[in-house]
């Protein structure tokens, strides 16, 4: 049988990579969509039937029927039984799909700048760094490969069946409280001594989101915002982008040393204290008992608020966790910032903010803002999950794992590292302060284990005049991966050392 045209133009246009993740299905249906846009398939043109377009494209007839009825589905073709796929009238179409990446199907461009001016911002420039090497060091995340994908499945399936569901979506303003509010409030006065309602609570998507809607609340243009001399590099460009005066406070063993509060600043100059009490961020230090008591004395007396930011309160493997400063708090000085699920993806973690009824209340109006309803799939699964136990268990389980590596890190240190660099060995937590006693180039030393095959990002490295520190996170790595990146590290230090 002569080929149609049609089949020519079908033999030459589609080309499709089994190897990538995009099924194979789209690739060729995009690719189809793209030249019927072009008009090189006029419209009324009727389309290889799908025995034939499986031998064309060598693929199986399954795969072909996809295309067709992904086809169908967005409306390019119509399926008409017993006679065929025949293209209908692109001009329908509202929006163009965007081309795939092969040279010759790039048949629509998008502008790459504004034809208008907008304000940049320099506080919020990525910190984000492509690499291809094969192991990296981060600042301290968990391991995505401990996730139950098993259970989880099972559990999100659930919470999707939930006839609860559609009545939340249907009537997203209700006055009462949802049941995720009050398990969470349920959860936190069990596990952290913390006697609170909803009232005094939102859950938001992360716990920079908490800071945001925080900081939009709380600061204005030159407040005076005081964090560790070295501190988090998110919530300082959280700060600096509203337009806040950060000033340092030294950190020393105890934690943020409050005492230099006392002699630098004055009663009503201060609008904010951020303290990372239970481990401090980067160094790990926990803010010392004493302090905790000075620091909310203080904050009475010069009327300023504390930022209390609990990032990785689970993770605790010895003795017992330090409760919140917040949960002592009675006269409304602390605003708590916190994280659940962290043993879970990165997309069904919440965090939270807990504070005094009257801030929470306009926090609300920013949240709503920002995020009206909220991930209510996420919310009730997380509701079953704390309702059964599920969520304490399973990080009771991960918190065995992670004191292995942790003592494993130790270890491989004391090997390695012992006669150049000192550490103290947390509590808790998924990273730890390496501090180098030379006063080595950090950043040579990162182009130096980039060579050789492992990454290290920016953000980990700490330098200046008194400080040549890497906040080393060990939770995404496991005993194996961990010696050979200690191998490696050690190797790039010998070259520029």
């Amino acid at each position: 049988m002569i080929d149609r045209p049609v089949f020519t133009l079908f033999k030459q246009l589609i080309t499709f990579d089994k190897s990538i993740e995009q099924p194979v299905y789209i690739q060729v249906s995009q690719q189809i969509i793209n030249a019927i846009q072009r008009k090189d398939i006029a419209e009324g043109t009727k389309l290889p039937g799908t025995r034939i377009l499986s031998k064309l494209l060598q693929v199986h007839r399954n795969t072909a029927v996809a295309i067709y009825n992904e086809l169908a589905s967005q409306g390019w073709v119509e399926i008409v039984p017993n006679k065929g796929t025949f293209v209908l009238d692109p001009k329908q179409k509202l929006s163009k799909i965007k081309a795939v990446l092969q040279e010759k199907n790039e048949a629509y461009s998008y502008a790459k700048k504004t034809g208008f001016p907008f304000q940049n911002s320099f506080h919020l420039a990525s910190t984000v760094q492509l690499t291809n090497a094969k192991y990296t060091i981060n600042d301290g995340k968990p391991d995505l490969r401990l996730h139950p994908v098993n259970e989880f499945t099972k559990w999100y399936s659930s919470a999707m069946k939930r006839k609860t569901l559609i009545k939340k979506w249907n009537r997203p303003n209700e006055t009462s409280h949802s049941l995720f509010q009050t398990q969470l409030c349920n959860y936190l006065n069990a596990t952290r001594s913390f006697h609170i309602n909803p009232k005094n609570l939102i859950s938001t998507r992360s716990t920079e989101m908490s800071l945001y809607i925080v900081s939009q609340l709380l600061l204005q243009k030159d407040d005076i915002v005081l964090v560790g001399n070295l501190s988090n590099y998110a919530a300082n460009m959280i700060f600096q982008q509203i337009g806040a005066n950060i000033k340092t406070i030294p950190v020393d063993k105890n934690g943020l040393d409050i005492n230099y509060i006392e002699k630098h600043f004055v009663k009503g100059k201060i609008r904010c204290v951020y303290v990372c009490a239970h481990r401090d961020y980067p160094t790990t230090v926990t803010l010392s008992a004493k302090r905790r008591v000075e620091l909310v004395h203080l904050a009475k007396e010069y009327e300023f608020a504390i930022i209390e930011d609990d990032y990785d309160y689970d993770f605790q493997f010895d003795s017992s966790a330090s409760f919140p400063m917040a949960s002592a708090d009675t006269s409304g000085m602390i605003i708590y910032l916190g994280k659940l699920g962290q043993s879970l993806f990165p997309s069904f973690q919440t965090g939270f903010v807990i504070a005094p009824e009257n801030l929470i209340a306009e926090a609300k109006n920013y949240l709503y803002l920002l995020d009206e309803q909220g991930d209510l799939i996420q919310e009730q699964m997380l509701s079953e999950l704390i309702n059964e136990g599920e969520i304490y268990r399973l990080m009771k389980k991960n918190i065995v794992t992670y004191k292995q590596r942790r003592d494993c890190l130790s270890s491989l240190l004391t090997q390695y590292f012992s006669t150049i660099s000192t550490w103290e060995i947390p509590s808790g937590g998924l990273a730890i302060w390496l501090q180098f006693k030379s006063n080595i180039s950090l950043v040579k030393l990162a182009e130096a284990a980039k060579k050789n095959d492992l990454f290290l990002p920016k953000t980990v490295l700490y330098q200046d005049k008194n400080t040549c520190a890497i906040r080393f996170g060990f939770g995404h790595l496991n005993i194996e991966e961990m010696e050979i990146v200690i191998i490696k590290l050690r190797s790039a230090y010998n070259k520029v050392s």
